[in-house]
This record gives structure tokens, C-alpha cells and sequence, in this order.
């Protein structure tokens, strides 16, 4: 499925019955190939976003799958850079993408650093976490940046109400919702839990100053509003 070197329809079956974990165990050799890893496009542009905030020294790339997001940190990072993430299976590709990268497995949401990093980023990942589970991810990224570290998330913004985009998500989280009130354990993935207001929201509460840049690289909507934003968070 997507193509000739991605997983099947019953590969992908299979992990959505899985755990989290044990679903991107199994997908991970094939991730790449899905559209389900971060376009080229997001990571080129929080990289020119963030070039006139850096250099940096240190990285984190928070929830780092097969290791997209550590080539947006090898770029603006001077020193050493590091990923996190709790499958074994994407932590063994990400190894691949980046061999000199120290790749640590934990839960996001019991992140174990503190203040060794002044650049944190994640890609894709906040739809994993339930909305009551993302304050504990974003007090574990303060807790590991430097004081005056900064913290990145790309937030695309919702499709219009009359996009066929717009329906499809709908349809997946509303479907994702049934799957995880039959069937245990959860498979946490939804598209609509995490908007910019609510990210932002919950980043101060975790300690951050936070600021919107638009993406504009991305394109625009109908309504001249941008598709994607850069959700960016210092600590004082």
C-alpha cells in the first residue's frame, strides 16, 4: 500500500489492532515509505524557520520514529543530538538515518533528561498522546532544555469544513474512537486533538513563552490563512 515498498493493507490492519508501541514495532521497517512520516516539506521549512534563532548547540527530537526529525537537528545543531522515542523497531531505522545520533528508548510522557538541550523539536507525534497526556509531555521537554532552550512544533492548521480532508480526518478519528472502545489495548492516533490553541495553551501552562510563526513556505488556505504554524517555546 502507498507503494511497492510499503506495508500492505493487512501489514497495516494488523498494527492498528496493536498497541502503540508494538504497531510502530511492526510498521517501522516500512515507515519511510508511508505517507504517515514527516513531508520533506515541514522539515525544510522549521528548518528556515529556525535558522535565525540558532545555531544551536545540543538537539532532541521528542517522539523521533525513524529519524526525520534529526536531520532538521543536524542541521542547526553544533554539538551532539539526540532522539527519543518508545518503539525498538523505529529507534533501529533511526540508527540507520543517523548513526552518530544518541537514540534513547523511553515514554515521552516520562521524558529522563533535565536541562542538557537547547534545541527540542517533534514531528507528527502529538496526535499519539490523549489531550490530558500532553501537559506531562511538555513539562518533560522544559524540564530537559536549557534555561532560554527552545522548543518546536509544527501545528498544521485545520482543513476547511468543505475540504474532502477535512471529512477524511473526521472519519479516522471518529473511527480510531470506536476501534479503542472495543478493542484494548488503545491504539492512540487522532488528527483533531491537537490545535494550535490547545498546544499553545498547554505550553505555557508547562513553563514556555510561546509565539505562532506561519509557515508560509507551506502555502495558504482559501481564506488566506496558513496551512501550517510553528508553534515555538523558550524557557525563561
Amino acid at each position: 500500500m502507498f507503494s511497492p515498498q510499503g506495508p500492505s493493507l493487512r501489514e497495516l490492519c494488523v498494527q492498528a489492532l496493536s498497541s502503540v508501541e508494538r504497531g510502530y514495532d511492526l510498521l517501522a521497517p516500512k515507515f519511510d515509505h508511508t505517507p504517515f512520516r514527516t513531508p520533506e516539506s515541514i522539515l525544510e521549512a522549521t528548518v528556515q524557520a529556525l535558522s535565525g534563532s540558532g545555531p544551536f548547540g545540543t538537539g532532541l527530537d521528542v517522539c523521533c520514529g525513524t529519524g526525520a526529525g534529526l536531520t532538521v537537528l543536524r542541521r542547526l545543531c553544533e554539538d551532539r543530538i539526540a532522539g527519543v522515542d518508545f518503539s525498538a523497531g523505529m529507534l533501529r531505522q533511526a540508527r540507520t538515518a543517523d548513526p552518530d545520533a544518541t537514540l534513547v528508548r523511553a515514554d515521552a510522557r516520562a521524558l529522563p533528561f533535565a536541562g542538557g538541550f537547547d534545541l527540542a523539536v517533534t514531528f507528527g507525534a502529538l496526535g499519539h498522546f490523549l489531550p490530558a497526556e500532553r501537559p506531562a509531555v511538555f513539562e518533560g521537554v522544559h524540564r530537559a532544555l536549557r534555561p532560554g532552550g527552545l522548543f518546536a512544533v509544527p501545528v498544521p492548521a485545520p482543513p476547511p469544513l468543505t475540504s474532502l480532508l477535512h471529512w477524511a480526518e473526521l472519519g479516522f478519528d471518529l473511527a480510531m474512537l470506536v476501534r479503542n472502545t472495543v478493542v484494548r489495548p488503545p491504539f492512540v492516533m487522532y488528527y483533531r486533538t491537537a490545535s494550535l490553541s490547545a498546544v499553545r495553551n498547554d505550553l505555557r501552562n508547562a513553563g514556555f513563552t510561546v509565539e505562532a510563526v506561519p509557515l508560509i513556505d507551506l502555502g495558504r488556505q482559501r481564506d488566506g490563512s496558513p496551512r501550517c504554524w510553528l508553534a515555538l517555546a523558550r524557557k525563561q
